[in-house]
């Protein structure tokens, strides 16, 4: 692992929001399985599970050397004072292995503020993330400070929040995105910011029955304003997105079919300037995990995937 640059994530990952199912010993055995297929990172959500910082310790605690991300911690949920000594604890004790990946929108109606700097409850999305930012930058250290820093990713989709995210963070981590977001989010943010892009598939020989775990996962997000916004910028229009997702759009979101299709969206998202793209899973079965699935994107992807 490299701790200093893009290699420690590798170029292949894992993301998931199924271990908020599963009893904490089950997600123990997954994730330690996950790092010794070799993947170079696993990338978990959060909504009404496990919150961000417990979920981040028990993966951490039952792996040697995978790098652990959240993908991403709300910042509606937590003050930036709880989430800057969490990252530092997190980071302290598992040195180089936790990424900070950080999202949404504050929802309350207060407006904190830390040494000068204002959090906005409500207001743009761009203005409210780079006042979260500073506010946890302005805490003072009353304990041990991690060596490296952990590094922190925004949940980046429009040009200005990923202009913020090249300037003010490691990089982006943009989800439910096609290889064309991932080509424009390059040229936006210059060479050098991270890009790990989070990539729906469905590993299934039944096409038809693939593209149905395809489109109602698709169906899912569209009534989110800020996911329906992004996909109208990438040239989607009403014939797309009202009454339900068109083929055109499922497709361009989700990879479905046999490995081999799995890996061509994967060299599409690298050729297109993605450094890092992390893999979710889908099934008709929401309730177990996908580890037959896991292991065959492995056996198939990482042998070629992870070398620099």
């Amino acid at each position: 692992m490299t701790v200093s640059g893009r290699t420690e994530l590798g170029r292949v990952g894992i993301w998931t929001s199924a271990y908020d199912g599963q009893p904490a010993g089950r997600v123990r055995e997954s994730v330690a399985e996950i790092e010794e297929l070799g993947y170079g990172a696993i990338w978990y959500g959060e909504a009404f599970g496990r919150d961000t910082v417990g979920q981040a310790w028990l993966l951490l605690s039952a792996t040697q050397r995978i790098v652990v991300a959240s993908g991403i911690a709300n910042i509606a949920f937590r003050d930036p004072i709880a989430t800057a000594t969490a990252t530092r604890a997190l980071g302290e004790a598992f040195p180089g292995r936790y990424v900070l990946g950080l999202g949404g929108h504050r929802v309350d109606d207060t407006v904190h503020e830390l040494d000068g700097y204002p959090v906005p409850a409500r207001g743009r999305a761009v203005t409210t993330m780079r006042a979260y930012l500073q506010a946890m930058d302005a805490v003072p250290a009353h304990g041990p400070m991690p060596d490296p820093a952990p590094r922190r990713v925004l949940a980046a989709l429009g040009p200005k929040m990923l202009q913020l995210a090249a300037e003010h963070t490691w990089g982006a981590h943009p989800y439910f995105v096609s290889t064309e977001h991932t080509e424009q989010a390059r040229r936006i943010m210059g060479p050098k910011a991270l890009l790990a892009v989070e990539q729906a598939v469905v590993l299934e020989t039944d096409l038809s029955r693939a593209r149905e775990v395809a489109t109602a996962h698709v169906a899912g997000y569209l009534s989110a304003p800020h996911q329906e916004a992004n996909v109208r910028r990438l040239g989607f229009g009403d014939e797309d997105i009202v009454g339900g997702p068109s083929r055109r759009l499922a497709d361009a979101i989700v990879a479905y079919g046999e490995v081999e299709a799995i890996r061509r969206r994967v060299q599409e998202h690298l050729d297109a300037g993605a450094d890092h793209v992390c893999l979710q899973v889908l099934t008709a079965d929401t309730t177990s995990l996908p580890e037959r699935e896991w292991r065959e994107l492995a056996a198939a992807l990482l042998p070629t995937a992870q070398h620099e």
